[in-house]
């Protein structure tokens, strides 16, 4: 079935492995970027990118207005956030930290919900609870609630560990985080990305709220290259 996908965040390093993925998959009709900055088009004219001013008060309605266009067009279309700070976190305040995460992706996820998106993916991080003693998996746990009070369908959080292939994790954090088992050890960037868009293509999701860690994205990762290597386009729930 061919989708589209409304994201934020596209340009960022977890964003642009998604954007990467999508743009590899042959059902993705389009995937549109809302940015705060212009950035130079790319050159899969299925991939474009829209400037918004995200601190603006209309910053909603404008992201309305986009997924009812995409929406209109009658294919499934889904939003995702990528937005996150990554190791510059620690420089910046909790107001700087709420502003960002629960302020601009709690003002685009309700943009896409009132333009008619049902499903929603969310990149957060592992361990994130409001119940956290750390600062940033606090900030995290917040912004998942947000999310998940707005009322989508579906709604998939992502919360990765270590992410390796990322510019913001020093090499030995990942090969350490190799060593870690479970949601807090090392995951592939790509394979976060790929786990993205077998969230997309699964239109037999059941509705509800599904958290996805290390292992459940590993998972979707390598069900969906198989399914490629086949030649189909279909991942597992």
């Amino acid at each position: 079935m061919v989708f589209r996908v409304l994201i934020i965040g596209g340009t960022g390093q977890v964003g642009a492995a998604v954007v990467r993925a999508l743009a590899a998959e042959p059902s993705c009709a389009e995937v549109v970027m809302v940015n705060r900055k212009a950035i130079s088009q790319t050159a899969d004219p299925r991939v474009r990118a829209v400037t918004l001013d995200t601190a603006a008060d209309q910053f909603p309605a404008e992201v309305t207005r986009l997924a009812q266009r995409m929406v209109a067009q009658g294919d499934p279309v889904y939003g995702a956030s990528c937005v996150g700070v990554g190791k510059g976190s620690m420089k910046w305040s909790v107001e700087q930290l709420k502003v960002l995460e629960i302020g601009v992706v709690g003002g685009f996820a309700r943009g896409c919900r009132a333009g008619g998106i049902t499903r929603f993916s969310l990149l957060s991080a592992a361990g994130s609870s409001v119940k956290s003693r750390i600062r940033y998996a606090r900030i995290m746990g917040l912004k998942e609630e947000t999310v998940q009070g707005i009322g989508f369908q579906r709604l998939a959080v992502f919360r990765p560990g270590i992410i390796a292939g990322n510019a913001h994790t020093p090499s030995y954090a990942a090969w350490l985080g190799r060593l870690i088992p479970g949601p807090f050890g090392t995951i592939e960037q790509d394979d976060i990305g790929r786990a993205f868009v077998a969230e997309f293509i699964n239109d037999r999701a059941p509705n509800g709220l599904v958290y996805l860690e290390n292992r459940a994205m590993r998972q979707r990762s390598r069900a969906l290259r198989i399914t490629k290597a086949d030649g189909y386009s279909e991942a597992t729930p």
